[in-house]
């Protein structure tokens, strides 16, 4: 069970890199004034992104994989919650990214803030299917 195994890895690093963010860096974050605030969370976003998306799409495609090997339907709805996190990101949290990647740090207020404060608490939803793909892949595993 090679694949399950190394879907749960995938999943379990994408759920601790999500729950990172929104426990850590983002309160972290937003003690900063409006102009540091923007200026610290675009390039955050930037990697943070590139590492998530690779992540939630490894922990589906391996998922996919375990639940072609063995037929456990399990590992398919693990696949499926883990890559939900690509559509969700773009229908969902894209139009507030794009907001923000196109401010000007320097005219950043409080409507920047509160598009921060936003951002996170949509990403917590990413955090939660994280944790859910890994939940999954983990009872799936264990019949």
């Amino acid at each position: 069970m090679l694949w399950g195994h190394l879907a749960l890895w995938a999943a379990a690093l994408f759920a601790g890199a999500a729950l990172y963010i929104n426990l850590a860096e983002q309160p972290a974050r937003l003690q900063l004034g409006d102009g540091p605030l923007l200026v610290q969370w675009k390039p955050s976003y930037k990697r943070g992104f590139a590492m998530q998306a690779s992540l939630a799409v490894i922990a589906g495609l391996l998922g996919l994989l375990a639940w072609w090997h063995s037929g456990r339907l399990g590992f398919l709805a693990g696949a499926l919650v883990m890559l939900a996190n690509w559509p969700y990101t773009l229908l969902a949290i894209r139009p507030t990214n794009t907001v923000l990647m196109a401010a000007d740090p320097a005219d950043a207020g409080p409507q920047i803030r509160t598009l921060i404060v936003r951002w996170g608490t949509l990403h917590a939803v990413r955090t939660a299917l994280g944790f859910a793909g890994s939940l999954v892949f983990l009872w799936t595993l264990q019949g």
